[in-house]
């Protein structure tokens, strides 16, 4: 029954806004779930993103146990006589200088899912993203020479998200906010060398291609944008072509 209620299935088609390069709206388009497995599991989503933190983590901690720290291993006085409690050598985690008690060690943290299991939690996660309106999509997506300006213009351009403020007379009002303000993931229909070393200097986006897009990056950013062309190859692809 738990694992029932962590899963979201879906099979009506899901309405998807397509904006121009102004931020203005141009048309809408329909995904049909079913491209993307149809639903969404939440237990899944967390092991596969716990499993790609994992694999990040160097695991060169390490710490000095009470054999390894510098010092007599001599008791320093007497069991018996001199009125104080009994001690041992000055090694002990129990002073201070001592080595630490069970402390860590390099260790390696890597391990790896099924591999199957690892390409649905990449079609959950954009499904995921198409479903709470997360998904911006582009009419089209193209740079004629490397510009930071023009990726940080589109971004301000699009507003496709709102929050309530306070005035100074204590009403609220309503304001736009623009994705330069987000964390955001851009997918590359390919290799897209203008697009990606146009976008790497702006803080809190990244530009990956959609055929290397996994779980744990559609997840981390906020807001997927992408063209409709990368938007309808990242549909046709295969379970295979989806890492």
């Amino acid at each position: 029954m738990a694992e029932e209620q962590t899963v979201v299935n879906l099979s009506e088609m899901l309405p998807v806004t397509i904006y121009n390069r102004q931020g203005e709206s141009v048309g809408t388009m329909e995904v049909d779930p079913a491209d993307f497995g149809g639903k969404i599991s939440k237990r899944l989503l967390h092991e596969v993103v716990l499993m790609y933190l994992c694999n990040q983590r160097a695991g060169t901690h390490s710490t000095l146990r009470r054999g390894e720290v510098a010092g007599s291993t001599k008791k320093l006085f007497r069991q018996k006589g001199t009125g104080n409690a009994r001690v041992g050598t000055r090694r002990t985690n129990k002073r201070r200088g001592g080595g630490t008690a069970k402390g860590p060690k390099p260790h390696d943290y890597e391990y790896h899912l099924p591999k199957k299991a690892v390409r649905a939690a990449t079609r959950m996660a954009v499904l995921s993203k198409i479903l709470d309106k997360q998904l911006v999509v582009l009419d089209e997506l193209k740079l004629d020479a490397i510009k930071t300006k023009d990726i940080v213009t589109l971004l301000k351009a699009l507003k496709v998200e709102s929050k309530k403020v306070k005035n100074d007379d204590g009403t609220e009002a309503e304001v736009q906010v623009s994705l330069y303000d987000k964390t955001v993931l851009i997918g590359l229909e390919g290799r897209d060398v203008m697009l990606y070393k146009s976008a790497r200097n702006i803080e809190g986006v990244e530009a990956w291609p959609t055929h290397d897009l996994n779980a744990y990056t559609v997840l981390k950013q906020k807001y997927l944008v992408m063209s409709r062309a990368a938007l309808d190859a990242l549909r046709t692809k295969t379970d295979k072509a989806i890492v």
